[in-house]
C-alpha cells in the first residue's frame, strides 16, 4: 500500500506528513517520560513498528474483496 494514494493532492500529503511527525513526537515523548531514556526508545520502536504493520495490513478501497496480504 503506498503512503500517498494517487487521489491525494499536495496539501493533503503535506498535512498527512505533519500529522505523522506530530504523533511520532508525542508518542516518543510519552514513551521516554513513562519508561526512561533506554526503555522509552525501545518502547517507541516497538510501538512504531506495530503501527506501521497495522497500517500496511489495513485494506484500502483499491484492494479486491477477500484479498489477504
Amino acid at each position: 500500500m503506498p503512503y500517498f494514494a494517487s487521489g491525494q493532492d499536495q496539501d493533503f500529503r503535506i498535512c498527512k506528513v505533519l500529522a505523522d511527525v506530530f504523533c511520532a513526537i508525542l508518542l516518543g515523548t510519552f514513551s521516554i517520560i513513562f519508561f526512561g531514556w533506554l526503555g522509552g526508545i525501545v518502547a517507541f520502536a516497538i510501538l512504531e513498528a506495530g503501527l506501521l504493520g497495522l497500517d500496511w495490513l489495513m485494506p484500502t478501497t483499491k484492494d479486491a474483496a477477500g484479498v489477504v496480504r
